[in-house]
């Protein structure tokens, strides 16, 4: 049912602030009358006229302060909110907010659901401010911390794709839709549209009362068939039916039916037929208040039809409207007719409205007690047990709000939720400058996440080096297994669809990538990806480096003149060289090195060996001592000044860094000199086997942990 049904028809609002000692002229009291009596569509006109008719001097002010705002609650409550807006501000301006400072909380909210968070703001501090806080009838500061909250509501990424049915809706309300289908193809939803056989009108909306019809969908969801729900006077009557559901097992309807009575007042039932072949039969009403003018409405049934859960305003509530429920009694075939209300988890000082079932038990409803982005928000509450009986039933823990693009700053209620990844909802957010803020039924969608894969391989101690041609291997923990091998670059294609369209990574699954080529070692730890838990789309690049068999060529280690600690400084950083070699060793444990280290020539040979052994050492005790290394797996040795290194030089050409070549620049270019130097002083790795085995090999030598004394020149 539309929200002012349940509402506002359950406890009309009453404001007969008049002054007292004004004459009251016939044409306001007959507004009056109609605003009291909740007929807003009626009164409308009527208290427009008498606005304009008052004059703006003495006492007749306060008199048009009040039809201002008189209009302005009807606006409101025929949910077209940027005119009660308007309005409320004509009120204010006449200062009627001395005799009424409730007209500012209501415009605030006005402001909240338009989506003007900071004026909203403003508006409940002027009611807070002109109301003592034991006299607060209505909570500013919730609505303060919603406007606070989700002033940038929108801002977050959503896996939600929502749009509005424009084939399905109408100018009128359309709203409240519900699955009654096995294959989420069949809808039925309420309706005010001009077709409805009826001639009455709804005297608070002005349109016509509402009825259930239904919508059918094809496999690509266009619309192909849009009718009445029924057209024997069974479910759609002269009165207003909405907001309905149907049993898992298809065959009994639950709805809401609200009586329109002249000088009645009358609240909302819930009623159930039985669905015979295409008709519907045996309607009847269930027995769930004490009092006619408590209203019962927006029915759901758990998937094992133990439970009826419902929105009502019954004694013994937490404040406004609340989810009640009641338990299916199999030995009689009927309900409790006792209610029970459904706790502080899921209703508040505010109203909860429109429950529904969602797969696994998943219960949503709307709001606007939560903290929400304005007016109701669809809220979702997870269950917590599994049982479902009179002794022990159903239970779902704390709200949670579904947020943007399913909220908005206007009402959004109704979630008809299929299988978690599509369904249909109402909201009354505006589509256009002339659209109003009425009632329409949207659709939502979860597109599938989607992922795929690029694998890197590349030479270690050499990211730019890209290595072809290698296998690359993809295994899930699901069981499934590919290959690839990549091109030139280094890279296999992007791994997204296989050839009959289905997907290399999928939902839920850890997978292990493995690379191997000719004359490198395989890389059997390989590396990993997950798409466990995550809701986005996601590329994976994943980078597996190689190490060349007995080659390897490592970052720079390299050492102040006549020292053995490393230079680890904006010219050379050391560090990340022996970082380095910790990741290599520990990555390849079966891997044996041999660590060369080297010197200048700017010293005797004896001196120099013994500086290039102690260099070694430095590296050896380095990996053995801080990073945990197996000594055995490493052989430090001294080269001395005996090996120069290699250097291209700025013509292109390959020289050979000896002494006699170094020197050439020491009076021309002494930066050079040094330069060149420095190059000759470093350490260089070689793999030696990739088999050790830590139960045969030999104990490392404890002089590699020594350093010697070299010799003075």
């Amino acid at each position: 049912m539309k929200t002012i049904i349940l509402i506002t028809i359950i406890n009309l609002a009453c404001f007969t602030v008049l002054n007292a000692q004004a004459v009251v002229p016939k044409y306001i009291s007959e507004a009056v009358k109609s605003f009291d009596g909740g007929r807003y569509f009626e009164a409308l006109p009527k208290l427009q006229s008498a606005f304009t008719k008052l004059g703006v001097k003495n006492k007749s002010i306060s008199q048009k302060g009040d039809m201002a705002f008189r209009i302005a609650e009807c606006y409101r409550n025929m949910e077209q909110y940027d005119k009660a807006n308007e309005w409320y501000g004509s009120s204010i301006e006449l200062k009627y907010y001395e005799v009424q400072p409730l007209l500012y909380f209501w415009q605030a909210e006005m402001q909240r659901m338009m989506g003007k968070f900071d004026l909203a703001i403003k508006s409940y501090e002027e009611y807070k401010k002109r109301v003592s806080p034991s006299d607060l009838s209505h909570d500013a500061e919730a609505g303060i911390k919603s406007c606070k909250s989700f002033k940038a509501f929108d801002a977050e990424e959503s896996i939600f794709v929502i749009k509005s049915e424009q084939k399905l809706n109408k100018p009128q309300f359309d709203m409240a839709p519900s699955f009654i289908d096995k294959k989420g193809m069949l809808i039925i939803f309420g309706t005010g549209r001009e077709e409805l056989s009826t001639k009455e009108r709804d005297p608070i909306t002005g349109e016509k009362f509402m009825d259930l019809w239904s919508a059918e969908f094809d496999a690509k969801g266009a619309l192909t068939n849009i009718k009445s729900l029924d057209d024997n006077l069974i479910i759609n009557t002269a009165d207003n039916e909405g907001t309905a559901c149907m049993d898992a097992k298809r065959n009994t309807l639950y709805f809401t039916r609200c009586p329109s009575r002249a000088k009645q007042n009358l609240g909302c039932d819930i009623w159930m037929v039985t669905k015979a072949g295409d008709d519907w039969d045996n309607a009847l009403k269930l027995t769930l208040k004490n009092s006619d003018t408590s209203s019962v409405g927006h029915p759901c049934i758990t998937d094992d039809g133990m439970m009826l859960i419902f929105a009502g305003d019954l004694p013994g509530g937490m404040g406004g409207r609340d989810l009640w429920y009641v338990m299916y009694d199999k030995k009689n075939k009927v309900w409790d007719s006792i209610p029970t209300n459904m706790g502080k988890e899921i209703n508040t000082t505010g109203n909860e409205l429109f429950p529904s079932m969602g797969p696994n038990g998943k219960l949503y409803f709307a709001s606007d007690g939560h903290p929400g982005i304005g007016g109701l928000d669809i809220f979702y509450a997870k269950r917590t047990n599994e049982e479902n009986t009179k002794e022990k039933p159903a239970k779902w823990g704390m709200a949670t709000n579904m947020m943007y693009p399913i909220n908005s700053p206007a009402n959004d209620y109704a979630m008809a939720d299929f299988d978690g990844t599509r369904g249909y909802f109402t909201s009354e957010r505006k589509m256009g400058a002339n659209k109003e803020y009425t009632p329409d039924i949207w659709s939502f969608s979860i597109p599938p996440v989607l992922f795929d894969l690029r694998v890197v391989v590349y030479e270690a101690g050499k990211k730019v080096k890209k290595l072809s041609d290698a296998k690359v291997i993809v295994t899930g923990s699901d069981g499934s297994v590919w290959e690839g091998v990549t091109n030139e670059k280094g890279s296999t294609i992007k791994l997204d669809k296989k050839q009959d369209g289905k997907r290399y990574i999928n939902g839920e699954i850890n997978y292990t990538v493995i690379a191997s080529k000719d004359k490198y070692f395989e890389n059997n730890k390989g590396a990993k990806c997950s798409t466990i838990g995550l809701d986005r789309n996601q590329s994976f690049l994943l980078e597996i480096p190689l190490l060349p068999k007995y080659e390897l060529r490592t970052p720079e280690i390299r050492y102040p003149v006549d020292q053995w600690s490393f230079v680890d400084d904006n010219s050379i950083k050391s560090t990340d060289s022996l970082k380095f070699l910790d990741s290599l060793l520990t990555n390849y444990p079966d891997i044996t090195i041999d660590l060369y280290s080297h010197t200048d020539a700017r010293d005797t040979e004896t001196h120099n060996q013994a500086l290039s052994e102690n260099r070694a050492k430095a590296v050896y005790i380095y990996l053995v001592d801080k990073v945990g290394i197996d000594p055995r797996r490493i052989n430090p040795i001294g080269k001395g000044e005996s090996s120069p290194a290699k250097w291209i030089d700025e013509n292109g050409q390959e020289q050979v860094l000896t002494e006699i070549y170094i020197n050439q620049f020491k009076a021309s270019d002494k930066k050079k000199f040094d330069k060149l130097h420095q190059i000759n002083r470093r350490t260089e790795v070689k793999i030696t086997g990739e088999n050790f085995d830590p139960l045969t090999a030999p104990a490392a030598n404890p002089k590699w942990k020594v350093y010697t004394v070299p010799l003075p020149n």
